[in-house]
């Protein structure tokens, strides 16, 4: 039997707080499963951010079922000791329903403005990997003694234990091998990603979003979950066009993202868009599913109301 999907909004525009709380009982109200916030502190492409962990208890504490995660916690702004706490606490207190997405980091001009030394990706993934680790033996409530390169854990006992035993689904996105086989290593969701991140910056290589190039990523994920890979949950941020003529309107994207040799079939194939009508959107995402095993789409907050009909049909 085909996993069921699952959707989430992720929340690009940050709000007052009587807003805030408005806006995820709506989320809540309209199906989604889970309520994601991403981890800025420098506007750069998303916008300012509210801090992650304050603004999901906020969210959790104004709904009654939904989910909250984060899209996702760059590994090397907090101490693995430190996140395991804010984690368990956020779990604990809303009743077992955080998400904790985790990524080694990427944004060069974040560590650059925050003073922080942006290391080579090796050495950020070494870390994550490091930390995930860690987390892990935090959660299940015993003496943690951990001897790295990075982190030194010298017999601590988290408090408090998250609900979720053994720990909180991790999730952790990337698109590159090295990331992608740690994370079907370890993580419960993997969310892939079809730009490039690898310079520091985002970068819209059209061959990251072509299929081959996803299939590749799942293949890597594969490698490295072996037994397990038909226990992950395949995560992907599609840009949501609704429109009643995807043929022109696919040619309008690769006019406005400058894409020379992409033709119109490339674009509508891409599993990083869905372009459509709800219905040619619905019969998309089955024949993805199908196709990759994608299952968990998550959407910007700014297309929440138009794709609700997608998930309404679907959910």
């Amino acid at each position: 039997m085909p996993r069921p999907f699952r959707f989430a909004v992720i929340n690009e525009t940050m709000l007052p707080a009587d807003d805030w709380l408005a806006h995820a009982r709506r989320v809540e109200e309209l199906g989604y499963s889970t309520f994601l916030i991403r981890d800025h502190f420098v506007p750069d492409f998303f916008g300012d951010q509210l801090a992650p962990f304050s603004a999901l208890m906020a969210a959790a504490m104004a709904t009654t079922r939904l989910r909250v995660g984060t899209m996702v916690l760059d590994n090397d702004y907090r101490h693995p000791v430190i996140l395991a706490k804010e984690a368990a606490t956020l779990d604990m207190l809303s009743g077992g329903r955080l998400e904790l997405g985790l990524g080694a980091g990427w944004l060069r001009t974040e560590y650059e403005q925050a003073g922080l030394t942006f290391e080579r990706a090796g050495t950020r993934i070494d870390r994550l990997e490091e930390s995930l680790s860690i987390l892990k033996g935090i959660f299940s409530g015993e003496p943690v003694h951990h001897r790295g390169e990075h982190y030194t854990i010298d017999g601590l006992t988290g408090y408090p234990l998250p609900t979720q035993r053994p720990h909180p689904p991790i999730l952790i996105g990337g698109g590159k091998r090295r990331v992608l086989t740690l994370a079907g290593r370890e993580a419960d969701i993997v969310g892939i990603l079809t730009t490039s991140v690898a310079s520091g910056t985002v970068e819209d290589h059209v061959e990251e979003r072509l299929p081959a190039a996803v299939e590749q990523k799942i293949g890597w994920i594969s490698e490295g979950a072996g037994d397990r890979f038909p226990d992950i949950e395949l995560s992907l941020i599609p840009s949501v066009i609704v429109t009643d003529n995807r043929r022109e309107r696919a040619a309008q994207l690769i006019a406005e993202r400058n894409w020379p040799g992409v033709t119109g079939d490339d674009a509508l194939s891409m599993p990083s868009f869905l372009i459509g009508t709800h219905e040619e959107i619905i019969e998309q995402m089955l024949q993805r599913r199908t196709r990759y095993g994608f299952t968990y789409y998550v959407v910007s907050d700014s297309m929440m109301e138009a794709f609700a009909p997608v998930v309404a049909e679907l959910a």
